[in-house]
C-alpha cells in the first residue's frame, strides 16, 4: 500500500498498485465504491497484463483518509487524485473510471493535463442533478447532519448488499459531501470538457441503463461511446469480457 498527503494537515489517499510497464492504468471508483473490489478483477486478466495498474481510493472512501474539514467537491477529489498520482511518479496515465469517479477523472484531465493520456468512463456522471432515481440524489435528499445521525444506516438497508459492501467503508459525512457537489457538477460543467478533452476518450454505457443523453454531441467531439450488452451501471461485473477490450482498446 502507498500513500501521499492530500490536504496540507496529514490526511492521506491511499492505493495499492501492481508493477508493469508504463502508461499506467489507473482505476477510480464510484461514490461510496473501492477501487479494487471494482477493478482488480478486471486488470488481472491476460489481455490487461503487463501494465502498471493502480487502485485508488478517493478521500473519505476506503482505505484513504477521511478529514472533517474537506470539502469534498470534484474539483477537491480531482486534486487528491493528482497528488497520488504525482507521488506515484506518473504523468500520461490511462484513466478508468467509474461513475462519480468519472466525473472526478474529467476534472483531473481538465486542471492536470499532463497527468492524463486517456479516458475509459464508464457510465460517469456528465452533467450536474441527475435523476431522482440516482444513488447521489438518494443521499443529497438529507442534510449532511440528518444522514450522519442516522439516514446513513438507513440508506445502507435500501441500496442492496453490493453497494453496501463497500458504501459501509466509506465516512458518512464525505459520502454526503460527495454525493452534494456531485449533483452540482464542476465549473465548467464535466460535460462540456469531457468534449472539448483533446485525448482518447471512451465511455461506456450499460445497455440496461437505457440511451445516454447527448450521445450525438459527444461522438462528433470524438468520444467513442460503446454500449455494451447485458449491463447495467456496474459494466465490469455484468460484462467483464466487454469491459476488458474496451480497456484494451481491443472494442
Amino acid at each position: 500500500m502507498r500513500q501521499a498527503e492530500f490536504d496540507g494537515k496529514g490526511g492521506c489517499i491511499r492505493w495499492t498498485e501492481t508493477p508493469g510497464e508504463e502508461p499506467a492504468r489507473v482505476y477510480v471508483h464510484g461514490l461510496g465504491s473501492v477501487s479494487a473490489v471494482y477493478h482488480a478483477h478486471i486488470a488481472g486478466r491476460p489481455e490487461l497484463a503487463g501494465r502498471r495498474s493502480l487502485f485508488v481510493d478517493l478521500p473519505g472512501h476506503g482505505i484513504s483518509d477521511r478529514p472533517q474539514h474537506f470539502g469534498y467537491t470534484l474539483e477537491e477529489h480531482a486534486d487528491a487524485l493528482a497528488v497520488a498520482l504525482d507521488a506515484a511518479g506518473l504523468t500520461g496515465c490511462d484513466l478508468v473510471a467509474h461513475s462519480m469517479g468519472g466525473a472526478v477523472a474529467i476534472v483531473l484531465a481538465h486542471r492536470r493535463p499532463e497527468l492524463v493520456a486517456r479516458l475509459v468512463l464508464t457510465e460517469a456522471n456528465l452533467d450536474p442533478l441527475p435523476p431522482a432515481a440516482a444513488g447521489s440524489s438518494t443521499i443529497a435528499a438529507y442534510t449532511e447532519e440528518e444522514f450522519v445521525d442516522g439516514a446513513h444506516a438507513r440508506v445502507l438497508e435500501n441500496v442492496g448488499p453490493l453497494w453496501a459492501a463497500t458504501m459501509r467503508l466509506a465516512d458518512p459525512r464525505a459520502l454526503h459531501r460527495s454525493a452534494v457537489h456531485l449533483r452540482r457538477g464542476s465549473t465548467p460543467p464535466m460535460r462540456e470538457i469531457l468534449e472539448g478533452l483533446p485525448i482518447e476518450r471512451v465511455y461506456l454505457q450499460g445497455e440496461l441503463s437505457g440511451e445516454l443523453a447527448g450521445s450525438e454531441a459527444l461522438e462528433a467531439s470524438g468520444v467513442r461511446v460503446v454500449t455494451v450488452a447485458g449491463a447495467g451501471h456496474n459494466i465490469m461485473f455484468d460484462n467483464p469480457d466487454a469491459f476488458a477490450a474496451a480497456v484494451a482498446g481491443r472494442s
